[in-house]
């Protein structure tokens, strides 16, 4: 018989637990919520010692709701660590979303928003599981998608991924989601809609607004343009109002954050996902109503400070407008402790050299050992009441877990150190992470940042005083790429639009960047030589070539200067001032068609004079070449076929009106520049054979010497080559 002030709770199969009667003198109205984020399920799952970490952890809040008797759990995104996990992963959430959450147990709280939003499409079931008649539900599990599970792909039935899985088994349910338009035509109105799933239980009304994760720099536009429309209901004021978001919380860069005082002013608490520290305790944002809850990441998945942070989940109770949110410390994280030294201040602290090897191996050594004991301690101080069960019971206690142990070492002023890896099997058994507990690091060195010069012979990350990591830490494909276009002494293309084109090709994985870029420029090349006289010499050629590149370039310029200032003006305009209420607030009985304001809509593209001349019949023809033979074109790895141009017939647009090849899909730069090529070339009436030697291409980085640019434009116009697949224009020596 237990006493008065005890009572029992199942926590799971054949196991009950005695708790004090008073902690569950609740309120009947109110609704009792675990709330967890970034559980990451799966993460290193084939490390034999850290394997299991994930799902162990998942399995602890699964039962702590239970033992908490909640009403339901609500997770804030990254459920998974990857995108397509494994047959096992999947396995093993799958049985433990069916232990815990499964079962006879009535689901106290009540849906009153449409019980099909968010449903399958093409079948019947609905997408709330506990309202199906044919499942039996005792925890319902609501879940947005994070930057690790999110869905990819498209089709008829829209992007999916691991959440959808489960949603459709009828294990959880899944809101916050962002279907990728099929066709063109299904491409809605810029901006997110948030639609709620509405709950009440009693007098008390919840309202559920989850955003899964999108990137950060549409999060924050759409945001600052005040385009996230979350449908509320008439009656919003009397509704508590959660949000759930999984987005950067720290400033990465000026758009690749989300800055916390931009929500709708009448949700109550955020629950922010993806920032893995852990800070549970609600924080009020300034000049806002709201709180902010972030509660952390429930296993480490880096060696970082934020990580070294306490993990836990949050039991929170909602009462009309009210609520209290209870951390939950965890008790299968992995303990994991962290410590940086500074080697120079520690040699005069200790009284050793700095090119004493054995003496500062021993002293790692030593504040390893220190560490170690401290991560024990922290379990056994964080397991006591699990212990002291065993004991009183009589059954064996839980084993003590390997600690996680980062120590980070400044070696600056130091010139050798010993290998980290052979360090670290020193305490193989000891710790779970022995080839990467220690990190050597030196402190940086201020470098007065340098204009790149035209005429330097050598890349910026070719100076021969930088190591090998700070040529590492500076390399930026569009730097590399505008220092090798500026040695090339290009004759035709522009080095800013091919800069930005390649950048496109490189980053957004626009295969057709490239070929859609010079393709622009060769017409508007061919369009200008077309306006000149029909007959023209050499000198003259050269002249308009280099005269319509400069004007090309220029009107680059001009229009991405105009595009800068056209963006500034529009993010002016768009700015909202926080003190005024939401427009995006919307009645649930009315449908929303929003309607795209004029200032949202891009400019109009400026076009150069010489694109929007119409093109001509008959092409200005070209003075015969003086005394000048035909050369032949090879073009190495490559079949070519060689277009003769006749001095006296032929077009230099004779090209222009044929259909381009299809585009091969390229894997990265290096394939664009070896793909076959089409030549060509300004020959003699008579014909000559292709010559059949080969020479392998080299990039050279030093400029041309020994030759005026008038020259250099001459040898450029005789060997144009337009590649096959994409029609890029380059020069060959």
């Amino acid at each position: 018989m237990l006493p008065s002030r005890l009572c029992e709770i199942d926590v799971g199969p054949d196991l009950k637990i005695c708790v004090p009667a008073d902690s569950l003198i609740v309120p009947f109205d109110t609704i009792k919520i675990l709330l967890a984020t970034d559980n990451h399920i799966g993460y290193m799952e084939r490390d034999p010692i850290r394997g299991q970490d994930s799902i162990n952890t998942f399995r602890e809040v699964l039962e702590l709701a239970v033992q908490h008797d909640v009403d339901f759990i609500l997770l804030a995104g990254d459920l998974f660590h990857e995108n397509k996990p494994s047959r096992d992963c999947l396995y093993q959430t799958t049985a433990l979303l069916r232990e815990y959450t499964m079962g006879d147990k009535p689901v106290q709280v009540e849906l009153l928003s449409d019980p099909n939003d968010g449903q399958a499409a093409g079948f019947s079931f609905p997408a709330v599981n506990y309202e199906d008649p044919n499942l039996n539900v005792g925890i319902p599990v609501f879940s947005i998608h994070g930057n690790h599970d999110d869905p990819q792909g498209t089709g008829t039935e829209g992007a999916l991924c691991a959440l959808d899985v489960l949603s459709v088994s009828g294990l959880l349910n899944y809101m916050g989601k962002f279907d990728l338009p099929y066709k063109k035509e299904a491409t809605h109105t810029p901006g997110i809609d948030v639609r709620p799933v509405l709950l009440r239980k009693g007098n008390t009304k919840l309202g559920m607004y989850g955003i899964g994760n999108v990137k950060d720099a549409r999060m924050h536009v759409e945001l600052r343009s005040n385009r996230v429309r979350m449908f509320m209901p008439k009656d919003k004021k009397d509704w508590f109002n959660i949000l759930l978001v999984h987005q950067n919380r720290v400033k990465h860069g000026p758009q690749e954050y989300v800055p916390e005082g931009l929500f709708d002013n009448d949700v109550d608490l955020v629950v922010w996902g993806h920032e893995h520290d852990c800070r549970i305790v609600p924080e009020k944002v300034a000049g806002r109503d709201y709180y902010i809850t972030q509660p952390g990441s429930s296993v480490a998945t880096s060696l970082a400070d934020g990580e070294a942070l306490p993990k836990h989940v949050a039991l929170l109770q909602v009462q009309g407008k009210d609520f209290e949110l209870t951390p939950i410390p965890l008790r299968t994280v992995r303990p994991f402790v962290i410590e940086e030294i500074v080697l120079s201040q520690v040699a005069e602290e200790e009284d050793f050299e700095l090119s004493d090897q054995i003496a500062i191996t021993k002293f790692l050594r030593s504040r390893v050992n220190a560490l170690i004991e401290q991560a024990n301690r922290y379990w056994e101080e964080n397991n006591a009441d699990r212990i002291a069960a065993a004991e009183r019971d009589g059954t064996s206690p839980p084993e003590r877990m390997l600690p996680l142990v980062r120590l980070k070492v400044d070696t600056t002023g130091v010139a050798e150190m010993s290998n980290p890896i052979r360090f670290g099997q020193e305490f193989q058994g000891r710790i779970a992470n022995p080839r990467d507990m220690l990190v050597f690091h030196r402190a940086k060195k201020a470098a007065a940042r340098s204009k790149v010069v035209v005429d330097a012979p050598e890349l910026s990350i070719d100076d021969p005083d930088l190591t090998t990591s700070e040529k590492l830490e500076k390399v930026r494909v569009a730097t590399l790429v505008k220092e090798y276009l500026a040695a090339q002494e290009m004759q035709l293309l522009g080095e800013g639009g091919m800069s930005d084109a390649i950048q496109l090709f490189v980053e957004k994985d626009d295969i057709h960047a490239i070929q859609g870029h010079v393709s622009r420029e060769l017409k508007a090349i061919i369009q200008d030589v077309k306006k000149q006289k029909e007959s023209l010499l050499d000198e003259e050629v050269e002249e308009i070539l280099m005269q319509a590149k400069e004007n090309h370039d220029k009107e680059y310029e001009a229009q991405a200067k105009a595009k800068q200032a056209d963006k500034k003006g529009k993010g002016k305009s768009r700015q909202v001032s926080e003190n005024e209420e939401s427009d995006d607030s919307m009645k649930m009985d009315v449908d929303y068609e929003p309607v795209a304001d004029d200032s949202d809509l891009p400019p109009p593209s400026k076009k150069s004079t010489a694109r929007k001349a119409p093109a001509k019949k008959t092409a200005a023809k070209k003075a015969p070449a003086r005394g000048r033979g035909k050369r032949t074109a090879d073009v190495s790895n490559s079949e070519v076929e060689v277009i003769e141009v006749d001095d006296d017939e032929d077009e230099i647009s004779q090209y222009e009106d044929e259909a381009p090849p299809k585009p091969v899909k390229r894997t990265n730069r290096a394939a664009v520049l070896r793909h076959a090529t089409l030549v060509f070339r300004k020959t003699t009436a008579r014909k000559a054979t292709p010559a059949a030697s080969s020479r392998q291409s080299q990039l050279n980085f030093a400029p041309a010497a020994g030759r005026s640019k008038r020259a250099a434009a001459t040898k450029a116009r005789k060997q144009m080559v337009v590649c096959t697949f994409c029609f890029e224009l380059c020069t060959q020596d």
